[in-house]
């Protein structure tokens, strides 16, 4: 068992070398305290094949980041990435909860030219140097998310809260969107932002001006609309706080346990009885199936019996009251019928009479007949619009 045990270990540790050593990216984090890194376009711009490099083009291309952990369709639980737009750079932030590692894959989408580019991040998640456990937790409702991780806007967070804290500086412990926590997305306007939670922790207790969040008159202030601010040193109109949503956590103590079950000996006292509910009355379901049930299938029978109508009682060719259009289409096709069999009796045998179309022309005026064909088939004249309006005869 031992030995299983000195291999396993083994090759944990090769498992972790090999990854660390084939990462990109090497991110030391804390249990319980902020990680962000970020993901600047800038840096990857310059991974990506520079054209036209000897005109002195510098490129600055929208990227999209895409990041989830590896083998996973999507980040730990512990970990939140954001993107303002393409043109902004990412972030990927977040409180560890426990020790450990993780490899996260980057993809960078260049939107220019549709290139993609793969890279690694190794995460070492260690022990905390320091327990914090009086911690604020502030909500800043004029901000974004992705405008407080900066660094820099950090560092000023940090500088108003240890005004409070005097002379101790209180360490970043987490930074969520409100959006995060149920919060609603702002309308599309400038001044309307999404909100940020800034939770900050010290070993050191709290102001006393921080401990009246926790009073009555804090709280009914709250309930009345108003907007009480009970530490004045916070005047930053740019970060300014809502203290209606500001709560206070005391880790310092531990909270006493809940009180045990008492168990019962399971019999009831004396004169005790179990009464059970009445049951309730009865119910007529006939009005419900008449309306489920009969209704609907009464309304398919009759469409069945129109859509029968319409195709076999009104189709095409049917005689109707009053319409004068059978009679023509039964005029044409008796003409086109007699002429069928007049032309079927003329092959039959030729010996019969000639054709109407074959007999000499008679004029009606003159009396005088033409045969309709010449020797000279030059002279006759196409049709009989040809001839001259002026005379009777065909023109010789």
């Amino acid at each position: 068992m031992e030995n299983n045990k000195s291999w396993s270990s083994f090759l944990t540790v090769c498992l972790a070398c090999v990854l660390t050593a084939q990462a990109d990216i090497k991110a030391e984090a804390q249990v319980g305290q902020l990680f962000v890194h970020e993901l600047e376009r800038s840096v990857y711009q310059h991974d990506f094949p520079p054209y036209l490099r000897h005109y002195g083009i510098v490129y600055d291309d929208s990227m999209v980041f895409k990041c989830n952990l590896q083998h996973h369709p999507d980040l730990p639980r512990w970990l939140r990435y954001t993107q303002r737009s393409p043109r902004h750079n990412g972030f990927l932030y977040g409180a560890p909860e426990r020790t450990g590692s993780a490899v996260i894959e980057i993809t960078v989408i260049n939107q220019r030219t549709y290139d993609t580019l793969r890279n690694r991040m190794v995460i070492r998640v260690s022990e905390p140097a320091k327990m914090m456990p009086y911690q604020v937790d502030f909500f800043l409702p004029n901000r974004d998310v992705e405008e407080v991780l900066p660094p820099g806007e950090q560092e000023v967070l940090k500088q108003y809260a240890a005004a409070l804290w005097k002379p101790h500086k209180p360490d970043m412990i987490n930074i969520s969107s409100a959006l995060d926590r149920g919060g609603r997305v702002p309308l599309p306007l400038p001044a309307h932002k999404e909100g940020v939670y800034v939770k900050l922790g010290s070993d050191r207790a709290f102001p006393e001006c921080l401990k009246e969040i926790q009073t009555s008159r804090h709280q009914e202030l709250c309930t009345l609309g108003e907007d009480p601010a009970p530490c004045s040193v916070w005047l930053s109109s740019h970060n300014r706080i809502d203290w209606c949503h500001t709560s206070l956590a005391d880790l310092s103590t531990e909270a006493p346990p809940s009180p045990a079950p008492t168990w019962g000996s399971g019999i009831l006292d004396d004169g005790g009885f179990y009464d059970p509910p009445e049951s309730p009355e009865g119910r007529d379901y006939f009005l419900d199936y008449i309306g489920t049930v009969i209704v609907p299938f009464v309304l398919a029978i009759v469409l069945c019996l129109v859509l029968a109508y319409v195709m076999c009682c009104r189709r095409e060719g049917v005689e109707r009251r009053n319409a004068k259009t059978p009679e023509i289409q039964l005029y044409h096709h008796h003409t086109i019928h007699d002429n069928t069999e007049e032309l079927r009796s003329l092959a039959g045998s030729r010996a019969a009479a000639r054709p109407l179309s074959t007999l000499p022309m008679f004029n009606a005026r003159s009396g005088e007949s033409m045969p309709p064909f010449r020797s000279d088939s030059a002279h006759i004249p196409l049709i009989l619009a040809q001839q001259d309006p002026n005379t009777d005869t065909l023109p010789r």
